[in-house]
């Protein structure tokens, strides 16, 4: 058997080689997303002299500005790999080699996470297996390509290592759970379901197996530590008293440290108690934890979400593709769907043939993976934009497949199983769902993103708006991040759902009908209006859309109160100047 570290090592650059062939130019070309163009400004500002617990970005829908709440930890990654790429070039090229290299160093450790839960569900066979399942894992890169700056890679390699660590806790007796769980609530909430699903296994196994207290116990220690030490690191004194359901604060803080705590003393005073007085210890726990979290803001009882203002809601967050549920994906678009699905679809498949076998379903490692799995799918069908994380919790499951499945039909080598896995590969699967579902559907295929293919997202079309002299920009939503990492100027919103009234006035401006966009104008005093492509108007139908501000700039009516810049009437972003 081949030295797995090594097929590690060797898979991750022939995947490293491959993104650069494919998007090394693209780093030239465009801040990739609005989350990565923002990201770009928080950490430039980290970088010029911001403190540590200041995230104010004053551009970014003045005068009250802006206070994001992603956190420093990023920033200082990206800094630090800056000020390196700075002792042998210049700023800008520093700049572009920190945006290529830093999302493909995280895909390592989240192939390694795949490949140990491959291992511990199905042996060392497994881990080349899932290795080749990753190396024609397309789909699963989607975060990890160059120029992927934003917090989803760092939150998807910490989710795959801590559902390793806790599928391999029964066997190995290290603190990596805990450390992981305090490390994925710093970074951000998306990885929140699997915080919870590693402290309920740990939880259950502790209640059906007496000898798993200590496990148990430091397991809690450590997470109750880390959480902690995340607080204090992501949290400034000056906020220590604020909640938030969308990051950590202190009302998730509590909850954690309750829960975690309660484990640790359950997994050292009642290790030799009785099962049905480990399962009181543990349900108490849980209780006092969730009273907690419910007490102190109840809330967020309703999601990360619960918060947002429901016209932001509604004129914004509704309308957010990645954020619609995989029945709306597939409806809209039917291939999109089937790629979407197939091969996390392929691994519930192998999940049920492996659970067939009693022994597997008494396995803590095989029920830690199921669980991840189904999780990782169930978050995919109400969210789309979670499909990353099914597909690099599917790997495993595939790998343990193709190992226990075939080993029935005699396919016991390695070249056998390996070019078994390239079949069922995320690549394959999706391309092959997509096709299938093509051929018999009568809706065309969905069309690139017509803000691409326009230019919108290209760093070159912003330089024009950046020449003009500094002002407030109001433009798409979409494209305040760019705005704020390619030029001098203000903008007055972006998508974040905190920054509420800016969202709202820069819709109404291009939404409402001229007369009405102009008293909007005149009381938020945005120097230019700046359109590329179609507009986000969410809320209004065709008839409201064409009677809008941005329906009669798009049919060639520009109002007295508006100058067109001439230099950009020819440009993806066609600027006018307020001339109130």
């Amino acid at each position: 058997m081949p030295n797995i570290a090594l097929l590690l090592s060797v898979a991750w650059l022939v995947i490293v080689l491959q993104l650069l062939a494919d998007h090394w130019a693209d780093t030239a070309r465009t801040l990739s997303d609005m989350d990565d163009a923002m990201r770009l400004v928080q950490m430039r500002g980290f970088v010029d002299g911001h403190g540590w617990f200041n995230l104010h970005e004053a551009r970014l829908g003045p005068p009250d500005g802006y206070d994001t709440h992603w956190s420093r930890l990023i920033d200082a990654g990206l800094a630090g790999l800056l000020w390196l790429f700075r002792q042998f070039t210049d700023a800008a090229f520093a700049e572009r080699l920190m945006r290529t290299v830093w999302p493909m160093l995280w895909l390592l450790p989240t192939m390694a996470g795949a490949t140990a839960i491959a291992w511990r569900v199905a042996g060392r066979d497994a881990a080349p297996i899932a290795l080749v399942l990753t190396a024609v894992g397309l789909p699963a890169f989607q975060h990890f390509i160059p120029g992927r700056i934003d917090h989803h890679n760092v939150q998807i390699a910490l989710a795959v290592l801590l559902m390793a660590a806790v599928a391999w806790s029964d066997r190995k007796p290290w603190a990596a759970a805990g450390v992981l769980t305090g490390s994925a609530m710093a970074i951000g909430f998306e990885g929140l379901p699997y915080i919870v699903l590693a402290g309920g296994a740990m939880a259950l196994r502790f209640i059906f197996a007496p000898d798993a207290g200590p496990a148990l116990a430091r397991y809690g220690a450590w997470g109750a530590g880390g959480v902690a030490a995340a607080f204090l690191v992501n949290v400034g004194p000056a906020e220590w008293g604020h909640t938030a359901c969308d990051a950590i604060a202190i009302n998730s803080t509590v909850a954690v440290i309750l829960a975690t705590l309660g484990l640790a003393l359950t997994g050292r005073l009642l290790a030799g108690a009785h099962w049905q007085v480990r399962a009181a210890g543990v349900a108490v726990t849980g209780l006092v934890a969730a009273a907690a979290f419910a007490a102190i803001e109840p809330r967020c009882l309703g999601g990360p979400f619960a918060m947002m203002d429901p016209t932001v809601r509604s004129l914004w967050f509704n309308h957010v593709s990645e954020m619609q549920p995989l029945w709306t994906v597939a409806w809209k678009s039917p291939p999109v769907g089937a790629a979407v699905a197939a091969f996390p679809a392929v691994a519930l498949v192998f999940m049920l043939l492996i659970a067939r076998d009693p022994a597997t379903r008494r396995d803590f490692g095989f029920l830690v993976a199921a669980a991840a799995l189904i999780v990782s799918v169930a978050v995919m069908c109400t969210m789309v934009r979670a499909f990353s994380y099914a597909i690099w919790l599917a790997i495993p499951m595939v790998a343990a497949g193709v190992v226990r499945m075939f080993a029935s039909l005699r396919l016991g080598t390695l070249a056998v199983r390996a070019l078994i896995a390239l079949f069922l590969a995320p690549a394959v699967t999706a391309a092959v769902a997509m096709a299938a579902v093509q051929a018999v559907s009568a809706r065309p295929l969905e069309a690139e993103n017509s803000r691409v293919t326009a230019g919108c997202l290209l760093s070159k079309s912003y330089a024009q708006l950046a020449a003009l002299p500094p002002g407030l920009v109001a433009t798409d939503i979409d494209y305040g991040p760019f705005v704020l990492a390619l030029t001098p100027h203000s903008v007055m919103s972006a998508p974040y759902h905190r920054l509420v009234a800016p969202i709202i006035a820069a819709n109404d401006i291009f939404a409402l009908p001229p007369a009405a966009a102009r008293e909007v104008v005149a009381k938020f005093k945005p120097d230019y209006l700046a359109v590329c492509d179609r507009h986000t108007l969410g809320g209004i139908g065709a008839a409201a859309r064409d009677a809008s501000l941005w329906g009669r700039l798009a049919a060639g009516e520009v109002p007295p109160w508006l100058k067109l810049v001439e230099a950009t009437r020819n440009g993806p972003f066609v600027v006018y100047r307020v001339k109130l």
